[in-house]
């Protein structure tokens, strides 16, 4: 795959079936100047989901008892959170292709803010579950912007290696945000942890206004509605290799998510870790996953084809869950922690190669409109986490063997999907064609 450089020359007009460029814009060169700073603050807003979806965990017992409800009820409050995190794409990816990306991601974490403020102060836990879909469908705008930014500013294999090293800032996220909530929960009840979720929240807006210059100019942006943005989607899943990259991403994801599901109850339930011991080993896997990430992003993006590298990291992914799935079994008799404990390592590490692989080659497709892209990318994946997470407790919370086949599963659909609709193949060492863009796309 050939190398580009960042996307100034070739940015299509708002039409899906249209490649030609404008020239380069001011706001997207003062964007680019502050290349460090953009990078820190794209970097804190992809982390935000985990942020508020992690650090919440090792409250969940204290909800149950504090709002006298039962852990299932409990339960739907990460529910909720994750849908609104999923649905909220799919409203705010369209409308940041038609108004820039600064407002609607200026107004969505404001009202992330608000809402999570609020989560501080419910009195119950059907109010908790409602701010929690609130503060899901805000938080959207976090994720799904960030990406479409990248997709402005970036292109190619340089695309690539930007969301690898944004993965050197959020992939933090999940390593200390268990940490922070359990000191939290030290000196505060669970509600401690929404008050400097919100903390977190009110800094992240402030870097945004400050320091984020708006990167979709106005000859670039859609006129179109409801209907426009429909119609863009419609055309986006159209393609099948974008629906290929977007479905096998989602997948893994379901895999990442079944993972977070499970893992406090397998590593403490099952296997007798106490909760300090599971975050080590939380914090250690996140850790596989950044090094990985960056190995994509600094050795082999630009010296392998991101198909390649993306299959390497689906291929492992397989693997280890067919061993957590014998290990569960007892296909080698009784195993302890640290067999386990190895497979989810190379299972979360192989997300380093899948995670920004795929991101990046269904986002190569559509230059056209990266909000609408995004958004697709990123709901799917929170829809088929959404849907995986339950099935990982399906037969309780004393054996690991429905975690291990839910991530065998999703590993295989993902792998059916990159190559049945994908057919890295046909365009092996090639950089992806924009939909509706010059060339015939593979």
């Amino acid at each position: 795959m050939s190398e580009k450089a960042p996307a100034t020359a070739r940015t299509p007009e708002p039409s899906p079936d249209s490649s030609s460029a404008p020239p380069a814009t001011a706001p997207l060169t003062a964007a680019r100047r502050t290349g460090l700073l953009v990078t820190f603050i794209l970097g804190g807003l992809t982390a935000l989901p985990p942020l508020s979806m992690d650090m919440y965990l090792p409250a969940l017992p204290e909800v149950t008892d504090a709002l006298h409800s039962p852990a299932a009820t409990v339960q739907l409050t990460l529910t909720a959170c994750l849908a609104g995190m999923a649905l909220g794409q799919l409203v705010i990816g369209p409308m940041s292709d038609k108004w820039g990306r600064r407002r609607p991601l200026l107004t969505g974490m404001a009202v992330y803010v608000l809402a999570t403020a609020i989560c501080a102060l419910a009195p119950t836990t059907e109010l908790l579950i409602g701010f929690r879909l609130l503060q899901g469908l805000a938080g959207a705008a976090a994720i799904v912007i960030a990406r479409a930014v990248v997709r402005d500013l970036y292109d190619g294999v340089e695309m690539a290696r930007f969301f690898s090293s944004l993965m050197l800032i959020s992939g933090v996220a999940p390593i200390i945000a268990p940490l922070i909530g359990g000191q939290v929960l030290r000196f505060a009840d669970w509600r401690g942890v929404f008050v400097v979720l919100t903390a977190v929240g009110l800094v992240l807006t402030l870097m945004v206004w400050r320091g984020l210059e708006e990167t979709l100019p106005p000859e670039r942006r859609h006129t179109g509605g409801v209907g426009s943005a429909l119609r863009t989607m419609r055309g986006l899943l159209g393609d099948r290799v974008f629906a290929g990259y977007t479905l096998a991403g989602g997948f893994a994801f379901a895999v990442l998510f079944s993972y977070i599901s499970a893992s406090p109850f397998v590593v403490q339930e099952i296997y007798g870790a106490s909760p300090q011991a599971f975050s080590l080993l939380f914090g250690i896997n996140s850790v596989g996953l950044i090094i990985v990430g960056q190995i994509n992003g600094k050795l082999l993006v630009g010296r392998v084809s991101l198909d390649k590298a993306l299959a390497a990291g689906l291929g492992t992914l397989t693997v280890a869950s067919v061993a957590l799935l014998l290990m569960s079994a007892g296909a080698f008799g009784e195993v302890g922690l640290a067999p386990i404990a190895a497979g989810l390592f190379v299972l979360m590490s192989a997300m380093g190669l899948v995670l920004p692989n795929t991101n990046a080659q269904a986002l190569m497709r559509t230059p056209h409109a990266a909000g609408s892209a995004s958004a697709l990318l990123g709901t799917s994946s929170f829809l088929v986490g959404a849907v995986a997470s339950p099935l990982v407790g399906i037969a309780g919370e004393h054996t690991a063997v429905p975690m291990a086949l839910v991530q065998l599963a999703c590993s295989l659909l993902s792998v059916t999907c990159f190559l049945g609709m994908c057919r890295p193949w046909q365009h092996d060492g090639a950089a992806a064609q924009p939909v509706g863009g010059s060339g015939t796309a593979p």
